[in-house]
């Protein structure tokens, strides 16, 4: 019992990779970018380029723009690193490294009442349509008279521009704030819809939204980081899915394109069954896609 009473301490990880991802906090009261060299590579989660603190570039923000340029079609380079990163971790890049993914786990500890996700299943399918339709194929298709498209899903849809760039950049820079529009109403009302849906439901935008987290749970089944259920020890309690936040059955499909890897599964299991196994491990007989 010692084991389910141990507490995590992913949060010391996620705030190493918060800072890590935006070393350069000071440029917050200066309302300017770092434009070096290292904004060429994308960092793991979503982390927006226009935050003033950012080290590298959002993988969707880049994606994007490589999409909708006159130039190119896709790019090899960002899919590469997106691709490497879901084989090796999948989405232990949501539980661990993602600073949006984080900010919403804080809001959520506020007090109050919580309500369960398993209920609203269906909405966990409308990221990967907003992956397909705002990431990929809209920036393909509705361009300008030179063949330059919108980053749509950046533009309309991302609350962490708002919350890491629109807002902080607004607040420092006068101009900015003179053009300031219908379109930054709009991205605050998103932003703060998140941030309400967050204090209620855990993560709603990594479930619902986030193409990000959508792309990596492509990857999550043949991903090197995986859970592995010792099927001698369980008993099929399901204690592990008592406490899974991300409403996942651990016990009958441990590598689920929900599970972020968090580790309270492995915690909450009274017999021990439950495991990280950072290896290809043999196909559980019970691990079928629901």
């Amino acid at each position: 019992m010692a084991k389910q009473q141990k507490k995590s301490g992913r949060w010391k990880i996620q705030l190493l990779a918060t800072l890590a991802t935006n070393p350069f906090l000071l440029n917050f009261t200066k309302g300017k970018l770092y434009r070096g060299p290292l904004k060429t590579v994308c960092v793991p989660g979503l982390n927006c380029y226009s935050c003033p603190a950012a080290v590298g570039s959002c993988p969707i923000g880049s994606l994007q723009a490589v999409i909708g340029s006159p130039k190119y079609s896709i790019s090899l380079y960002i899919l590469g690193i997106l691709a490497a990163l879901g084989v090796l971790l999948g989405r232990v890049v949501c539980g661990f490294l993602c600073p949006f993914g984080w900010f919403q786990e804080l809001l959520h500890k506020i007090p109050g009442k919580k309500f369960s996700t398993r209920p609203l299943h269906f909405l966990t399918y409308l990221k990967y349509v907003i992956l397909v339709l705002f990431v990929i194929v809209l920036p393909m298709t509705v361009v300008n008279e030179v063949g330059l498209a919108d980053p749509f899903f950046c533009k309309y849809i991302c609350p962490a521009g708002i919350l890491e760039g629109g807002i902080p950049l607004a607040l420092t820079n006068e101009s900015i704030r003179a053009s300031l529009g219908a379109l930054f109403t709009w991205k605050s009302c998103v932003l703060l819809g998140i941030v309400v849906l967050s204090v209620f439901f855990y993560r709603p935008f990594c479930k619902w939204i986030c193409p990000l987290g959508a792309f990596y749970a492509l990857f999550n089944r043949v991903s090197l980081c995986r859970l592995s259920v010792d099927e001698g020890k369980c008993t099929s309690c399901g204690a592990c899915s008592k406490v899974c936040k991300m409403d996942v059955d651990v016990f009958l499909h441990p590598n689920h394109t929900e599970c972020i890897r968090c580790g309270d599964c492995i915690r909450a299991c009274p017999h021990q069954a439950i495991s990280r196994a950072p290896i290809l491990p043999k196909k559980h007989k019970e691990e079928i896609t629901p």
